[in-house]
């Protein structure tokens, strides 16, 4: 039972990777992730149970449609493969008590909102409610049995990081005239604490603003090199830069290295 574990893991991973790829096309339309059933969004022919197995289907069908061979988009695969290998690097091996169950739940839960969140806002420019309020109650109810943080710590964290963070948006909106924090990332940032703590907050600002300045830089220099509008004129999407700070917390826990 022991040795199948990581290989069960990683099979849910993708499942649950599918499932993921309905909510990244559907909730930002404003669409149920329940009905109509998975479709081709070109011809709307109804994908065959045998064409939707995870990775395995997009191989087999060369990455068409099976019906009118329109191409698949690489994201269907990649959410996939990212979520299950999130799923097994985030996995603490097997314990059949309460607490181990809803601990490697709840770490399961976030890095699938994670992974949705980053795909989402890359599309959208948006981190729906559905996600990061909808994220936060989930995170809340199952807080008292998470295995680093106390639930009064993470309740604290998660509110207190959403009300600096909205204080600061506000703020620095009216000393510059721009937008610095778009309502979702603030929102986000309450779910991240909800799930990592008030150090996994500020490890995942940090880790985020110097990767994002990093890139920033890069794509400005791109711009400026080919003429074209300032990227920092251009909207870029601050959801992924959260979640990969999120995610080198959650994963190598650098709030500790440095003491937060």
């Amino acid at each position: 039972m022991h040795i199948l574990m990581p290989l069960l893991v990683i099979l849910l991973g993708l499942v649950i990777g599918s499932f993921l790829n309905v909510v990244i096309h559907r909730v930002p339309l404003e669409q149920s992730i329940v009905k109509p059933g998975s479709h081709c969004p070109a011809c709307k022919a109804p994908v065959l149970w045998y064409q939707n197995i995870p990775l395995l289907s997009y191989l087999l069908l060369r990455g068409k449609c099976g019906n009118c061979g329109v191409k698949i988009h690489w994201r269907y695969p990649l959410v996939e493969f990212l979520t299950a290998f999130l799923f097994w690097a985030s996995y603490k091996g097997f314990d059949p008590n309460a607490l181990a169950i809803i601990s490697q739940l709840r770490l399961w839960i976030f890095v699938s909102i994670c992974v949705a969140v980053t795909f989402i806002d890359l599309d959208h420019r948006i981190i729906p409610d559905e996600l990061s309020l909808g994220g936060w109650a989930i995170g809340a109810l199952t807080a008292y049995w998470d295995f680093r943080n106390g639930m009064g710590h993470l309740l604290l964290a998660s509110l207190g990081g959403f009300g600096f963070f909205f204080l600061f948006a506000v703020l620095y909106e009216k000393a510059t005239g721009r937008v610095g924090l778009g309502g979702g990332d603030i929102k986000f940032m309450g779910t991240i604490g909800i799930f990592l703590g008030l150090g996994g907050i500020w490890a995942s600002l940090m880790i985020s603003s110097i990767v994002g300045s990093i890139i920033g830089i890069g794509l400005a220099s791109i711009q400026k090199r080919k003429g074209g509008e300032s990227v920092m004129r251009t909207a870029i999407p601050y959801g992924p830069f959260l979640v990969f700070g999120a995610l080198i917390e959650l994963f190598f826990e650098v709030s500790r290295w440095i003491g937060l």
